[in-house]
């Protein structure tokens, strides 16, 4: 299952039944579980470890050192879960002892040509990022969330669950869950009713949110008041109170 032109360091740990194709390099403190395909002209430096049945394409590069010059050399470390796909020149960064150490990827992700993922930086599940989308140092992104093609996040934002950022997006702060932004720097276009129809979200829960964005986005009123006004409709709808959530959560302030 491994290619005999690829590079395998002794202190891999591989399970059985990867595919390694030609001229990849796995190194030192790798570990690899089952079922993961990896293509040609891949390089996994470790520690990472990397879950089953991911897809990795050529010429991706996994768990290199990261790019913040405050780093030493440091022991960091790389978690990638299981399912993901990860498409060809895909860059994906060890963390710094700055923060957790540790850079995360959940499960079932799609990280399509080119996107970077930054040192530190915690992705969830089911996250679709697209051709050239990049994500600065310790930026999270939530569950199902949606990242167009070359969408930048700036260091330390949120990105929401089932969020959209637009194609080409700048996103300088925190995107609330349900919302879609776009735009340089980007602002609030609306709520992702797409991506909630495609996750089977009921018509009255839409209704619900519908409602919720109207208080926060278009009347004009300050955070808190809008916030204190959603208390009723956010007893009525978890998901109002996962959108109130993301937003008093945030630490950088909200798109708007």
């Amino acid at each position: 299952m491994i290619d005999p032109q690829a590079i395998i360091h002794p202190r891999a740990n591989i399970a059985d039944d990867v595919v390694v194709g030609p001229w990849t390099y796995v190194g030192c403190d790798v570990t690899i579980d089952s079922g993961t395909v990896i293509g040609p002209h891949v390089v996994i430096k470790g520690p990472t470890k990397i879950g089953k049945n991911n897809k990795i394409f050529q010429f991706a590069s996994i768990g290199e050192d990261c790019q913040d010059k405050k780093y030493k050399g440091e022991p960091t470390w790389l978690e990638i879960g299981d399912h993901n796909i990860i498409r060809e020149g895909c860059t994906i960064h060890r963390g710094t002892v700055q923060d957790n150490s540790v850079t995360k990827i959940g499960d079932d992700n799609l990280l399509m040509a080119y996107v970077h993922v930054a040192h530190d930086c915690v992705v969830g599940n089911h996250v679709v990022m697209a051709n050239n989308a990049s994500l600065a140092g310790h930026v999270v992104v939530n569950d199902r969330a949606v990242l167009g093609g070359f969408t930048v996040v700036h260091q330390f934002s949120t990105i929401g669950s089932y969020s959209m950022c637009g194609a080409t997006s700048w996103v300088n702060l925190d995107v609330p869950a349900f919302v879609t932004v776009s735009g340089n720097p980007a602002r609030a276009r609306g709520l992702n009713f797409e991506g909630m129809r495609r996750n089977d979200f009921s018509n009255e829960t839409m209704s619900f949110l519908k409602q919720a964005y109207k208080i926060v986005f278009r009347q004009g009123l300050v955070l808190k008041d809008a916030l204190m006004q959603l208390r009723d409709l956010s007893r009525q709808s978890s998901e109002v109170q996962a959108f109130v959530d993301s937003i008093r959560q945030s630490q950088r302030g909200i798109i708007r």
